[in-house]
């Protein structure tokens, strides 16, 4: 019982957080040019700086899927089955996944770590203490950032990935790249995108928050930053897994 109360007080404590930090976007926008300056950073450390290993996953996995899918499917006179193969594996699925996990190694590891130091030097008392919300000053900057670049860098994936697999494919046939393109094109629809921009944006609420959850869990002694960081990753893995399941499944009820 005691147990099942502590579970409830966290998720409503959680629902607490994202509430207070979506209702503090508002405020942190009005704040003008010391607004944008946190925001571009936590950017450019969570997109920019992420974009050589999401190129090198993205290269991977349209690499993987041509060498394995075009000689099983020739064996079967099915090849052109590749182009909407490649735009489940990489656009729909795998892409936002394994771009959440990216961001979560990365940066929900660093904002956890940075804001539980935060509380553990007193650093947020001291926001408290002459009026500053650490909310819309530290939470709100690091989730839009996070989300944005979760955005930014699953686009980034499904064209890289789907780019990168033509090179590939040219080992097995010289298909020309308009007409490559054009049957890519062709398999991938509206819905690919949709299904593929909300998860996107669910897992960086996702792992943005559970960072900043994490960070402001720390309250006794230096050594639970470091716990703090990596628990946030787990977190952030285990429950982007599970609503990636969520939304696949919806999307599947859904569209047939």
């Amino acid at each position: 019982m005691k147990r099942s109360s502590a579970v409830i007080k966290e998720i409503f404590y959680s629902l607490g957080i994202f509430a207070r930090t979506l209702k503090g976007i508002g405020a942190f926008f009005l704040r003008g040019q010391a607004a944008r300056r946190p925001l571009v950073l936590q950017i450019l450390f969570t997109f920019v700086q992420a974009l050589g290993i999401s190129s090198l996953l993205a290269l991977g996995i349209g690499a993987v899927v041509n060498v394995i899918g075009i000689p099983t499917l020739s064996r079967i006179s099915q090849e052109h089955l590749i182009y909407p193969l490649l735009i489940l594996i990489i656009t729909r699925e795998l892409g936002p996944l394994l771009t959440a996990f990216i961001i979560s190694g990365r940066s929900a590891t660093a904002i956890a770590t940075e804001i539980g130091g935060m509380v553990i030097s007193h650093e947020v008392e001291a926001y408290i203490s002459i009026g500053i919300d650490p909310i819309e000053y530290l939470a709100v900057p690091r989730f839009l950032g996070v989300t944005i670049s979760m955005f930014l860098l699953n686009i980034y994936f499904s064209i890289f990935g789907l780019a990168g697999s033509f090179a590939v494919a040219q080992l097995f046939s010289n298909l020309p790249a308009g007409a490559y393109f054009g049957n890519l094109l062709q398999s991938l629809a509206i819905q690919d995108i949709f299904i593929s921009i909300i998860k996107s944006i669910v897992f960086g609420m996702i792992v943005s928050t559970t960072a900043i959850l994490h960070g402001f869990a720390v309250s006794q002694a230096s050594t639970e930053i470091p716990v703090a960081g990596l628990k946030a990753v787990g977190s952030s893995f285990g429950l982007c897994i599970l609503v990636d399941i969520l939304l696949s499944t919806v999307y599947y009820m859904v569209t047939g």
